[in-house]
């Protein structure tokens, strides 16, 4: 679970304007911050299959939300996977 500031953060520094919450940069960066917070939940609660469950989900959503940026603007896409250190 990430705090109203940490997610403020992960939006500001991929945000296309000052109001922008919903580009898929925003969104990528908001589910990259949720997936490594799962998962350092995850290394020391090895058995929580339900939580386990909605990890996996949230790096789906993430490949689709990376996919679509890919196809519509690839410039955009490969500045966002070096700004978040994502693999390709």
């Amino acid at each position: 679970m990430l705090t109203k500031r940490k997610k403020a953060n992960a939006i500001k520094s991929t945000q296309r304007h000052e109001t922008d919450t919903g580009s898929p940069e925003a969104q990528v960066a908001l589910l990259t911050r949720q997936i490594e917070a799962l998962a350092a939940h995850l290394r020391t609660h090895k058995k929580d299959f339900h939580s386990r469950r909605g990890l996996l989900q949230m790096v789906a959503d993430r490949r689709k939300h990376l996919r679509y940026l890919k196809r519509k603007n690839e410039q955009a896409y490969n500045a966002l996977v070096d700004q978040l250190g994502l693999k390709r």
